[in-house]
């Protein structure tokens, strides 16, 4: 797999939008987010799950967790917009796997 790479991306927030983005840096942050994520409620809140992450991120890939962020927040809505993983309407909002 190349950076040039991209993998198509939806966002359950605007249905019917897709992105490309760089595929081994998705595939890298899916990998982690789902191997963090809780399997059902109450789940796990943003924070929890930023933390969580990055000890499974490639230093390659995300030097010193940089854009860590953005990337598990795409990931997260992709996979809600694919049923992958739920929203719990939470306060914090909170997510696990479906």
């Amino acid at each position: 797999m190349t950076d040039d790479d991209k993998v198509i991306v939806e966002n359950v927030n605007v249905p019917g939008q897709t992105t490309r983005v760089n595929a081994a840096k998705y595939a890298a942050m899916k990998s982690a987010y789902l191997s963090v994520l809780p399997d059902g409620p109450p789940g796990a809140t943003q924070k929890q799950l930023m933390q969580a992450v990055r000890e499974h991120l490639p230093d390659a890939l995300f030097p010193a967790g940089k854009t860590s962020g953005w990337w598990l927040k795409t990931v997260q809505l992709d996979l809600e917009a694919k049923g992958v993983v739920q929203r719990q309407a939470t306060k914090p909002l909170s997510w696990h796997k479906r």
